[in-house]
């Protein structure tokens, strides 16, 4: 069950390709918002709940081979229902903001496209798992695998199996959230993250500033 949410819910996602500066871009975005509200939630997928976080260890760390796409795909549902009903869901009950650190457009490119299941397959497990709550605002940031994946090898740490899967798999992923992007121009938004991190920023303002109408300013 969906608790009762206000009308237009106050979730942001900023999704894309691993190593695309989704982890920075939501500390600064968290940052600013806290400017001008006292409800804020930074949070991430997978994960964001103790629950969601036994299951994170599991997708993110051993080998690209240790699960198949529709293992990955259960897991990650079953880590997204709690992270929605322990964490997500009571914080926009209360009026407040949640930013997230990817969301189920992650499922639908990762292992809907590039994983080949299809996005049908992945719409019923999300219909079954989330119902009909979507979230505010999509940004995605887009930029070269290459460029992204060299990044994120460099952050080094256990939580690289996706980023074991190559340029190729990650080329399809990153095609695919630019596909996903084109359905719906009202929530989704490609943002060019192969910027400066203030230009990023300043772009990610720019959209919020105008959907919500909030004035939020790069420091």
């Amino acid at each position: 069950m969906i608790p009762t949410l206000p009308k237009n819910n106050q979730m942001i996602v900023i999704d894309g390709v691993d190593g695309s500066g989704k982890g920075v871009q939501s500390k600064l975005l968290y940052e600013a918002l806290s400017v001008i509200s006292s409800q804020v939630l930074l949070t991430r997928e997978p994960g964001g709940s103790p629950a969601a976080e036994d299951i994170r260890k599991l997708l993110v760390e051993g080998e690209p081979d240790k699960w198949d796409s529709l293992t990955e795909l259960l897991l990650m549902y079953a880590s997204r229902r709690s992270h929605l009903v322990d964490t997500i869901w009571p914080m926009l009950a209360k009026g407040g903001w949640v930013i997230s650190d990817r969301y189920a457009d992650s499922s639908r490119a990762f292992q809907g496209i590039a994983g080949s299941l299809g996005l049908d397959l992945v719409e019923k497990i999300h219909y079954e798992v989330v119902g009909s709550f979507e979230p505010e605002l999509v940004l995605i940031l887009d930029i070269p695998e290459s460029i992204a994946l060299k990044r994120a090898f460099g952050r080094g740490g256990k939580e690289d199996r996706f980023e074991k899967k190559g340029n190729e798999y990650h080329a399809k992923v990153r095609q695919a959230f630019l596909q996903i992007a084109t359905g719906n121009p009202n929530r989704y938004h490609v943002i060019d993250a192969n910027q400066s991190i203030p230009v990023v920023t300043q772009e990610i303002f720019t959209v919020l500033n105008h959907h919500f109408n909030i004035n939020l300013k790069v420091q």
